[in-house]
């Protein structure tokens, strides 16, 4: 059911919901001036490009123009629809919820209650679990969390960690008969399953160490248990959920993302205790992965909290950890490619995990590891050649032909021509004299037709794959205009309707000039994105038009969250658009003029084929008459063409 939430709520969650609190959730931001910066989350950057200013409670990225305010912000980062967010931030900021149907409410409230029902369950299980483990069916588990693991108190109670008892329906007793949650929300939230044969229900962990799983704000959301027999799998989760998706959550991140942004690096372990054993140590930057491949919505989850996007990959130096490292890169693997992230390799000796290896080395001898640990590509060509004789014939093949294989796979020029001389280098055996030649036969295998791509020199081996840079400019210009294809009619359009709606909206004093200009030449917005903007400003009032109405317009476009994705750059200005719009006068008639000509050139196309396509002895009224069109529109074309003289790069 779609809900229409009342003004008041919006604008009182508007007020509460502070858009630096909400966005430092999830972005490293540094002060700069009266704002702050960061890397912008919706799209990758080296450098940050991410503004947010506290008193315009405002958000804008001058790398891809993503921008609005707190509630903006997090429809566009967990694609959640307006509504999903309003609940969400109503719901921590304590907002009572209005709808404009009352017929609504009710089940508003309902779906309100069940999401909160459903944390609250959450919480009430790891708290039971956390007691049961100081019991005295708990203390097995207590003894190998202490024992076995290493664990002191301070780090059991850190991590909440607990004790499913072994009975089939101790938790379900617990949560349905003693605490009444209703059975279906128990189920809902992964902790009991309903029975194949018969009627009832079972826990799903049973006779289990337990660590509670919570999101980023550190609210549970799920359980791992580990098995204390030999009972498979040794490694249970909980299953997904409506809070809990495994392939976008990784454990500890809520500890850890401070440490990510003191270290500027993030490391992932595979396992729970890894991580739980390198937080007891002081290492606070580490997440675990679940147990899958790393996903991109985890990876850009960790690189949101980390400058130099730099993470490390924590495996066992055994087969094993080198499987588990390959099948954990899983989606990132085309990220490091294009070098967008800076991925390492950690492999510990012996074939240690993390907590193992702490067991017998200081923190500080896994600090240096970790500073030592190669990039990925560099990795796999340590196992490309490891325990292969170059000088032999058969091991060099194999060795060359895998490592063109690796080099074919690598998008970013800069990194080939690095990782060409690279493993040239290694081929050469140590004569710098075969280096070149080397060079030469990589390429010639990595792009057997380098030759026609852009950028190529001949006989410039290191240059052969720089491509030049090109210069866009976007401008009004009578040469641009005169082109009859359609898709610079289109560009045209969009730039000329795009720059008359932001005057608009920044300038009010432009406002009634706009408006009757639109009445003289008799214009419409052609583009659907720019109709749905102008009909949601139209549909404002004229008092509130005086009244911020950037915000009011913003309010109304955050419920249809597709068409705003399309004109949300039109509500911010940078610098450059700041002085696109000083000559406003100026630019609102080259931008109207633009508008008409497109009109008028699809106008003048109709009537000289028209003409063309009419036999003048046949029919010479109609071949007059179209002749007659064609050229009246020609000539306007021409007074439109004079109006709009200048290029954005004039107004500069």
């Amino acid at each position: 059911m779609q809900f229409r939430l009342h003004p008041d709520t919006i604008e009182e969650i508007k007020q509460r919901a502070d858009i630096y609190d909400v966005v430092s959730e999830y972005v490293v931001l540094r002060r700069r001036g009266k704002d702050f910066v960061g890397l912008c989350p919706f799209h990758d950057e080296k450098s940050p490009s991410f503004t947010v200013s506290p008193t315009k409670q405002m958000y804008y990225c001058f790398g891809c123009q993503a921008g609005g305010n707190a509630i903006k912000f997090l429809m566009d980062l967990h694609k959640h629809s307006f509504a999903e967010v309003v609940l969400d931030l109503a719901r921590r900021y304590q907002v009572p919820v209005q709808t404009l149907e009352p017929e609504q409410r009710q089940e508003l409230q309902r779906q309100l209650s069940e999401r909160s029902q459903l944390y609250e369950i959450l919480a009430s299980t790891s708290q039971f679990y956390q007691h049961a483990l100081r019991q005295s069916q708990g203390q097995l588990a207590l003894q190998y969390l202490q024992q076995q693991r290493q664990l002191q108190d301070e780090t059991i109670v850190q991590f909440n960690l607990g004790y499913a008892p072994v009975g089939w329906e101790t938790l379900y007793r617990y949560l349905v008969e003693d605490k009444r949650y209703p059975v279906q929300l128990v189920e809902k939230a992964g902790l009991i399953k309903p029975r194949k044969e018969g009627s009832g229900y079972y826990d799903v962990f049973r006779d289990r160490a337990i660590i509670p799983i919570h999101d980023v704000m550190g609210r549970t959301i799920g359980f791992g248990g580990r098995s204390l027999g030999d009972e498979q799998p040794k490694y249970l989760n909980s299953p997904e959920t409506e809070l809990f998706n495994k392939g976008k959550t990784l454990f500890a991140l809520d500890k850890a993302k401070a440490g990510i942004s003191q270290h500027d690096q993030a490391v992932v372990v595979e396992g729970y205790f890894d991580a739980i054993a390198l937080h007891a140590a002081g290492i606070n930057n580490v997440v675990a992965s679940l147990g899958t491949a790393l996903s991109i919505d985890q990876v850009r989850l960790l690189l949101r909290y980390s400058d130099s996007k730099q993470l490390i990959l924590n495996f066992d130096a055994d087969k094993a950890g080198k499987i588990a490292a390959e099948r954990a890169i899983g989606e990132i693997a085309e990220l490091a490619y294009k070098g967008e992230v800076q991925l390492k390799i950690l492999n510990l000796p012996d074939g240690k995990d993390a907590d193992e290896y702490l067991h017998t080395h200081t923190p500080a001898d896994y600090q240096q590891l970790v500073a030592n640990a190669p990039l990925w590509l560099d990795w796999q060509i340590q196992q490309i050649t490891k325990d292969r004789d170059l000088k032999q014939a058969t091991d060099f093949q194999q060795v060359s032909q895998q490592l063109v294989k690796l080099l074919k796979n690598i998008t970013n020029l800069d990194t080939l021509n690095y990782y060409v001389s690279h493993c040239a280098e290694i081929l050469a055996l140590g004569d710098a004299r075969l280096v070149p030649l080397r060079v030469e036969n990589l390429l010639t295998q990595v792009a057997p037709d380098n030759s026609s791509r852009p950028g190529y020199i001949p006989g410039s081996s290191r240059s052969a794959f720089r491509q030049p840079q090109y210069r866009q400019t976007q401008e009004f210009s009578t040469q641009a205009s005169q082109t009859t294809a359609p898709t610079l009619e289109k560009s045209l359009l969009e730039q000329a309707e795009a720059l008359l709606l932001r005057i608009y909206l920044h300038c009010p004093e432009q406002r009634q000039a706009i408006t009757d200009t639109l009445e003289e030449r008799d214009l419409q917005f052609s583009l659907s994105h720019h109709r749905f903007l102008w009909r949601q400003i139209l549909e404002i009032s004229s008092d509130d038009l005086e009244v911020d109405l950037i915000s009011k317009v913003q309010d109304k476009c955050l419920e249809f969250p597709e068409e705003m994705g399309l004109v949300s750059h039109l509500f911010q200005l940078n610098e450059i658009g700041k002085k696109e719009i000083l000559r406003t006068p100026q630019v609102v008639q080259a931008a109207t003029a633009c508008m008409e000509r497109v009109l008028r050139e699809k106008r003048y196309r109709h009537f000289l084929e028209l003409w063309e396509q009419t036999d003048p002895e046949a029919e010479p009224e109609r071949w007059q008459s179209y002749y007659q069109a064609f050229y009246a529109e020609k000539l306007r074309l021409q007074e439109l063409d004079k109006q709009r003289q200048f290029s954005l790069p004039d107004l500069l």
